[in-house]
């Protein structure tokens, strides 16, 4: 988290921001989050250590966020933005149910190795990709 942090920090300052309480506390509560957190969700819990931190702010701190390359927004297809921890982590692909909602992160480096080859033969060279698979979850599909 610390190198996050500074990671962060560093970002502000470049663009002549200042590290603020209020973004310090979006900042520790989006990173302690596990999992995928709405800017509702994360207005919400921020709101629970600071009544003063506004809407606005949430939403624009988590586009900092985005911009510094801490946080990534995550499309599951069911038009709720929300975000994941970028920085420092593990790359890795979403399958998501489309009854329930459920997502479950995934790594296959089989996949990895066929998009890379099917990049390569049509001349590009990735240097960052998302895949969501969306289907039904074992619960939902035996309903």
């Amino acid at each position: 988290m610390q190198d996050a942090r500074e990671q962060f920090f560093q970002y502000l300052a470049k663009q002549k921001l200042r590290f603020t309480s209020q973004r310090a506390i979006i900042f520790d509560v989006f990173w302690n989050t596990q999992g995928h957190i709405s800017p509702e969700e994360l207005y919400r819990k921020t709101r629970e250590q600071d009544r003063s931190i506004g809407q606005a702010t949430v939403y624009r701190t988590l586009k900092l966020l985005s911009d510094a390359g801490i946080a990534r927004e995550v499309d599951f297809g069911d038009g709720v933005a929300r975000y994941e921890p970028y920085y420092g982590q593990s790359h890795h692909d979403h399958l998501i149910c489309k009854e329930c909602g459920k997502n479950v992160e995934v790594v296959d480096h089989r996949i990895e190795k066929l998009q890379e080859e099917l990049a390569s033969q049509h001349g590009f060279t990735l240097n960052e990709h998302s895949m969501y698979l969306y289907g039904y979850c074992a619960e939902c599909s035996g309903k």
